[in-house]
This record gives C-alpha cells, structure tokens and sequence, in this order.
C-alpha cells in the first residue's frame, strides 16, 4: 500500500490546514485548506524550510520552531503573523513533534482560521473601549440568543449610542412564578453579589441581567455582556483578560472586558461553554480581584460585578464536566431560576399587547389587540423556543397584517411539530405524490426552526443539524428570503 499517497488523498479531505515537516524543519506535505489559509500556495512551502516559507514569524514565537527544536507541543494558540507576501493571517494552531525511538523526526501542524473572527472580536473591543463609560452605556450587551449579536429591542427599551438598555419595566409578567423571580432580581440589584441567572434559552436572561444592572448602584457605569460559547478559547481569553504586546504573535497591549467593565457589571453568557481550564483562570481572577493580561506581567486591580447564565441545569452540567463546581457556588451568591414560558401560559395575553405595541410604530400597523380565538390558539402551544419564539410569531403577524386592528387566528402562523406523528401519516393527503408530500413536511419544519430561531440562519442550522449553506439552499428552494 502506498502509505504517501493514503496521506495525501486524506490531507485534501480535511477542512483543517495541515503542515508536516521532516527534521530539517523541511516542508514534506501541505494540504490545500493550509494554503487557504495562509493565503499562499502549496508550492510556497513544500521543498522549502519553514522559516523561509513563513519568514514573518520569529523563531521564539513560532510554534514549529518549539516542536523540532525543542520537542514542545503546542496545544492551542493563537497567532498573527504576516504570510510571505505581507498579507496578515491569524490562526489557531496546534503544533506536535514527531518522534521516532526518543529522536525527533519531523512535525506536524493542524490550524484553523481565525482571522476574520479575531478582525470583528478587534473591531468589538475597540468600538467598546471607545464608548463612554461614564453613561451606562459603556459597552456592547450581548443578547440572551447567544449569537453575539447586541440585545434585541423585545421591550420598551431606551437606547443610546446604538446599544439597547432594559429594566424591570421590559419584564412582562404577572404567573406567580415569574413574579418571584423578578422580585428576587429587585433585591439582588440592591447589592453587589454575583447572581447566576438559570433558563432556557429565550426566557429573557439578559433583560434580567439589564434590569439587575440598571437598577443597581453601578447604572451609571459599563454594562458589558459576552456570549462564552462565540468564541474558541484562545480569543475569549484575550478578550476576557485583554493582551500585552508580545504576549503571541501580532499581540498589542488591548484591555479586556474586566478592564472595560470597571466598576460596573460583566454578563458572562452561557458561562457553561467557556473551556474548562478558562473557568479555572476566571474563577481565580473572581477570588484574587486582579487580572493579568494575556502575555503581560502586571497584576491589574479590577472591581467588576458577574451575572452569569446558563440554559440548562447547572447541577447537570457540572455532572457533565462542563461546569466547574467551585465556580458554580463562587457565582452561584443570588440564584434566579427564570420558568419557560409553557409553565407561564397565564402571562401569554399580556406578553402578546406587549408585542402588539412595540412593532406597530415598527411596521406602521395598527394591530392593538388579540382576538379570543387568536389567544387560545397562542395558548395551546408549548414555546420551545419560549417568549423569544412567542415575540417571533407575533412580529411575523404584525408585518404581514393589512389594515387590521385585531389580531385574528387566521393570521398565525402557528408551527407544526418537528416530529411525524401517526396523525401527519394518516391525515396525507393521498392526491399528493410522497415526494410533494415530503417537501411540506420539510417547507413547515425549515419555518417552524427558523421561526423559533428568529430567522438566525446559523442557529437554524445548528437545530436542524445541516450546514448553514444546506439551509440557505432549502429556503431558496421554498421561497423563503432571509430577514
């Protein structure tokens, strides 16, 4: 068996760039996702010795060097450096020595692209550093959607510099449950505690976090949120803690997000997400009060408070090993338990005015109330995606509504459940061939997802477990424009 050309034939089926060198440090095979990457090509390097085909990057920061020469494995670390026509790249790199009979033999490095990502997270932090810190309005907050996105207007929220700001007002609801969570979210704001904010995704997290804020003593200092799952380790720890010139590759002296929060409050978004090993950091920043910037050497004093949320059991997902324990209990200080929306269906007809106000002015309708038929139907629904998928059913409406003031049933858009159930099978319709059949099963699953996900086509995707691409072929195929 030709072992060189198995090699060859898998390198081009790998979406990773992979660089493999001999002893000399010599360019032995390069797939082309690498030279994607890197924005060169495969005939750049192979033949040639690293330091010569990547010229921009110094021998004490390069993770190759490390591997042949000293036999250093690099787990994960970021890099900026200049490809060898001066264009910059940023990537992620993980970086082996191979080792034959306790003698190295080559080297081998697996990288992912990052540099549009670390481009935007820059762009993020500099728009955040150059906010005013003095208004409240310090910083960008990151929407309970977990997409990174700034907070969407779902309430009556006042805005300043582009950034939506909630408080207790925006918390609609009158179910008993829901009630003694904004009640207890009263007192938390009253205090400095870390509080640690449970709920499904949807059922409003941030605009508790906002209202905390905003109704606390630091309302006149930064509100900053980001989303822990946005980002792989290597940034959101640059991001978390800021960076020191020279701490990697094309580091500057940036301050993180406890720098930028200073005296006010940080929202760590699906803190579950974070890598393990950066829980450990965070936590020890929490009990220490300091920070140290990635690479730097300066102890910095920081006096930031943390909401922190989670969308599933914390108690699970520390069984799990996705949350470390002794950071649950050091921010678990207020625990707020916010109930999905199917144990909350009292507060549907309140949630849906609401709604009903805040997009006529949007959609220059005037859609001023529910009809009996329009709530029930509202009511027997179960909301996974929980008040975010209500707002979303209801926007939909308003903007597809002529001139309307009461909203009918007829005007839902109701989704269908994902799963075929004996009903669906023998409710088809048998003048439909299986195929036109298949296809609006398939139409009224893309929309009851897309729905649910207000229209976000990656988190589309991610539910519907295909590529964000499939997805944008599908809706193409069924009419379906992105919003």
């Amino acid at each position: 068996m030709d072992y060189k050309l198995l090699l060859e034939e898998l390198l081009k089926l790998l979406s990773e760039g992979v660089y493999i060198v001999d002893a000399e440090g010599v360019g032995i095979h390069y797939n082309q996702a690498m030279a994607d990457i890197e924005k060169i090509s495969v005939e750049d390097v192979i033949g040639r010795e690293y330091s010569k085909a990547f010229p921009g990057v110094p021998p004490e920061e390069s993770t190759m060097f490390r591997a042949l020469k000293r036999g250093e494995a690099t787990r994960s670390q970021e890099q900026t450096y200049l490809n060898l026509y001066g264009k910059e790249v940023t990537t992620i790199n993980r970086t082996m020595p191979i080792k034959s009979d306790g003698k190295i033999i080559g080297a081998i490095e697996v990288a992912s692209d990052i540099t549009a990502l670390r481009d935007m997270s820059d762009t993020i932090q500099d728009l955040r550093s150059g906010a005013g810190s003095g208004d409240g309005f310090g910083g960008a907050a990151v929407g309970d959607g977990g997409d990174g996105k700034l907070a969407r207007n779902t309430g009556r929220s006042k805005t300043r510099g582009g950034v939506k700001k909630y408080t207790f007002d925006d918390l609609v609801g009158e179910n008993p449950l829901f009630k003694a969570a904004v009640e207890k979210a009263h007192k938390a704001a009253t205090n400095n505690a870390s509080v640690f904010i449970c709920g499904e995704t949807g059922t409003g997290k941030e605009l508790f976090a906002q209202s905390i804020h905003y109704a606390s003593a630091r309302k006149d200092k930064p509100f900053i949120g980001q989303n822990c799952a946005a980002l792989p380790q290597a940034l959101l720890e640059g991001i978390l803690f800021g960076t020191s010139n020279g701490g990697f590759t094309g580091a500057v002296d940036r301050a993180g997000l406890f720098e930028q929060a200073s005296d006010g409050t940080l929202l760590l978004d699906e803190i579950s997400a974070m890598p393990y090993e950066l829980q450990s950091k965070l936590l020890r920043v929490l009990q220490e009060d300091y920070i140290r910037r990635v690479g730097g050497t300066q102890d910095i004093p920081v006096d930031v408070r943390i909401i922190a949320t989670v969308n599933e059991d914390p108690l699970k997902l520390i069984q799990e090993g996705k949350l470390r324990k002794d950071l649950y209990y050091r921010l678990n200080v207020v625990n707020l338990s916010i109930p999905p929306l199917r144990e909350r269906k009292d507060d549907i007809p309140l949630l849906v005015k609401r709604f009903l106000s805040n997009n006529n002015q949007r959609f220059g309708k005037e859609l001023w109330l529910a009809s009996d038929g329009a709530l029930r139907t509202l009511e027997a629904y179960d909301y996974p995606g929980n008040v975010r998928e209500l707002e979303n059913i209801i926007i939909q409406a308003v903007a597809l509504a002529d001139d309307d003031h009461v909203l009918e049933e007829a005007a839902l858009q109701m989704p269908i459940h994902a799963e075929v159930s004996r009903r669906d099978i023998e409710g088809w319709n048998m003048k439909d061939s299986l195929p036109d059949y298949l296809d609006n099963l398939e139409r009224e699953l893309l929309r009851e997802t897309l729905l649910r996900e207000g229209w976000n086509i990656s988190k589309a995707a991610a539910s519907l477990g295909i590529k964000r691409q499939t997805l944008q072929h599908k809706m193409k195929k069924f009419g379906f424009k992105e919003v």
